[in-house]
């Protein structure tokens, strides 16, 4: 397995400003993804994508010495990841990296290790389109998810709604954003959430926090002084 690392970075934020550079335990938030990947892969496989001058800067700071600065119109913030993933591809190619799966590292998730990087590499394997870290789902479509039917009323997402116990519904599962192994393929060809066929490689919940509200910068700054967090 030859992977090419892509840690996209994008300088604007509205929910939590400059969030990518924001100290988070005492580092800027994108260097705990460099961290990880350099202790699983050499700085040539690592391309830290992003739109912002101080950002490029801060990765360099952290041992990326070539941060690729992708084109200002990749840098919106209605722009998918599929579309910055493949620009980041295209940079390697020009590079002369040769690569057969893409580890996609975001900087939002603090808590992931190199172990879980490492597991998730190894959960792909032939035929996967796409090894993907998950956590239990918080909600269960089988016992407390709903959604209004056409009468009006709430019905149970999935299944006769006789369920009562938590237990016996079959296991939810959710992205929790810390590691994507795609083929670069089937990348090419499907947008992320056609891939035909995936596989998931569990996160416990207290690692699977992904910022997105300062809130949950709140609680990560919390579970990493609780837990002596390690990478």
């Amino acid at each position: 397995m030859t992977p090419l690392f892509i840690i996209p970075a994008r300088g604007g934020s509205k929910s939590i400003p400059g969030k990518n550079i924001k100290p988070l335990a005492g580092k800027p938030l994108i260097c705990h993804s460099i961290e990880v990947a350099l202790k699983v892969a050499p700085e040539s496989r690592i391309i830290v994508t992003t739109d912002s001058e101080r950002i490029a800067a801060t990765a360099r700071d952290a041992g990326i010495s070539r941060p690729y600065m992708r084109p200002a119109a990749l840098g919106a913030d209605n722009v998918g990841s599929r579309e910055v993933l493949l620009d980041a591809m295209d940079e390697a190619d020009r590079r002369g990296v040769a690569y057969d799966c893409v580890v996609l590292l975001q900087p939002t998730s603090p808590l992931r290790t190199a172990d879980d990087v490492m597991k998730t590499i190894a959960a792909f394997g032939p035929g996967v389109d796409m090894a993907v870290t998950v956590t239990e789902s918080a909600a269960n479509p089988y016992y407390d998810c709903f959604e209004t039917g056409a009468d009006g009323y709430l019905h149970v997402s999935k299944g006769d709604g006789l369920i009562t116990r938590r237990q016996d519904a079959p296991k939810a599962w959710q992205y929790n954003g810390a590691v994507y192994v795609i083929r670069p393929e089937s990348l090419r060809r499907f947008r992320m959430g056609e891939l035909p066929c995936r596989v998931g490689v569990e996160m416990p919940r207290d690692r699977s926090i992904d910022l997105d509200t300062p809130t949950d910068w709140l609680i990560a700054e919390a579970l990493i002084s609780q837990s002596n967090h390690n990478i």
